[in-house]
């Protein structure tokens, strides 16, 4: 079963938790995170992506960069900017995108539990970036940023969690310049043990949706911190499955690996029936809308693998039918002819990136929760880039100390 834990969140004040608030470190490049922290130097990203204050020659794995991260999180520290909490508490977060609310539990997670596969992860982690956050935890001496869980849906622990919100005053409550709405609440400690009980009692197992690297480079930093029992928990974000949305991740390819387009067309056909004009978001799973001269056409998939949690995937249907056989294209993480996509940036873009020169653009039915449990509970991997969260959770809003 779970074991969640209280800790004492280091925080922003409300007032400042809305300059505070950042998106994730590796959702934007360097440039990227210079525009978005410009002219606000409480931007957490000045923690969580250190090298935006550096000149690009200086790589992001350098000491320098660590150092500075630690620095600027002791100046919001020392500017009264950020503050821990008088005692070890759970918390609530709330996000709200297009009208709909997801509202997650922020707690601590054993490590220990992770090693064991009770905290269960779907995706591969590359070792330079858990180099790189196990050194970002160990030079900061804090996890900066949440890990993404979900657990099957529990009523009593909705019931808890409403409770809360309805009775109890927002510790911040800000609509962030994308249209998010972002809402945190300090658990009293009745309810809080109760939500302990509760997991401990009836929750089995939780699962990373996001943040692979982050649980590993915790794991990994409290291997070289055993002295501290903080180190042996990393913060995490717990989500009801049911009110997460996971988004398509779309692929666009460079060129038809040496196939006329009349070709190609006449190669899906083995793969299973085409037509023409289809929707440039496929209606159902097992099917995949592709754009191709100017024109958006269908496929659906005659071999499904439904039995098989990971085969049966569209993105695994996509990878092993089309992009391998026809394509060429063996390896999708490291073949420079395949690029990836996030739904969030929706089909236009897809269209568009065909018009500026690649000569073809697919769009995915979205992975559910169910089938990413599915996989996890098999002790499977994903195929590379087979999930899209929206929205971002916000690091800066609650910061775990490990010293």
């Amino acid at each position: 079963m779970s074991t969640i834990f209280p800790f004492r969140a280091l925080m922003p004040s409300r007032d400042k938790a809305p300059q505070v608030a950042s998106l994730p470190y590796d959702v934007m490049s360097r440039q990227e995170a210079r525009q978005a922290v410009e002219g606000n130097p409480l931007s957490f990203l000045r923690v969580t992506l250190a090298d935006l204050e550096f000149p690009d020659q200086v790589s992001s794995y350098d000491p320098k960069v660590y150092q500075r991260a630690a620095d600027n999180l002791r100046s919001l520290k020392e500017q009264g900017v950020l503050a821990a909490d008088d005692e070890e508490c759970l918390y609530l977060y709330s996000l709200v995108m297009g009208g709909r609310r997801q509202t997650g539990i922020v707690a601590c997670v054993s490590v220990p539990e992770y090693n064991a596969g009770i905290v269960r992860r779907h995706e591969f982690t590359r070792k330079e970036k858990e180099d790189d956050r196990t050194r970002h935890i160990l030079s900061t001496g804090a996890q900066t940023g949440p890990v993404f869980l979900a657990y099957r849906d529990q009523a009593e622990a909705d019931a808890l969690v409403k409770q809360v919100m309805e009775s109890q005053p927002p510790l911040f409550d800000f609509t962030a310049t994308d249209g998010i709405r972002h809402t945190g609440w300090r658990i009293p400690r009745e309810q809080g043990t109760a939500l302990q009980s509760l997991f401990q009692a009836k929750v089995p197992l939780l699962y990373i949706a996001d943040g692979h690297h982050r649980a590993a480079a915790a794991a990994r930093a409290a291997q070289e911190r055993p002295d501290s029992l903080q180190a042996s928990r990393t913060m995490g974000v717990i989500f009801p499955a049911s009110q997460l949305k996971i988004l398509a991740y779309n692929r666009v390819v460079k060129d038809l690996g040496g196939l006329s387009s009349p070709e190609f067309l006449a190669r899906l056909k083995d793969v299973g029936e085409v037509w023409e004009d289809a929707p440039a978001v496929p209606a159902a799973a097992g099917q995949v809308s592709f754009y191709l001269d100017g024109r958006w056409r269908g496929l659906s998939f005659r071999l499904r693998h439904e039995e098989d949690p990971i085969a049966s995937l569209d993105v695994s249907l996509l990878q092993e039918q089309v992009l391998a056989p026809i394509l060429g294209i063996q390896d999708p993480r490291r073949d420079p002819r395949i690029d990836f996509v996030g739904g969030i940036r929706g089909t236009g873009e897809l269209e568009e990136r065909v018009r500026q020169g690649e000569a073809l653009a697919f769009s995915l039915y979205p992975t559910s929760l169910e089938q990413l449990m599915r996989v996890a509970d098999a002790h499977g991997i994903m195929p590379p880039k087979s999930t899209w969260f929206e929205p971002k959770l916000r690091d800066g809003l609650f910061t775990h100390a490990i010293q």
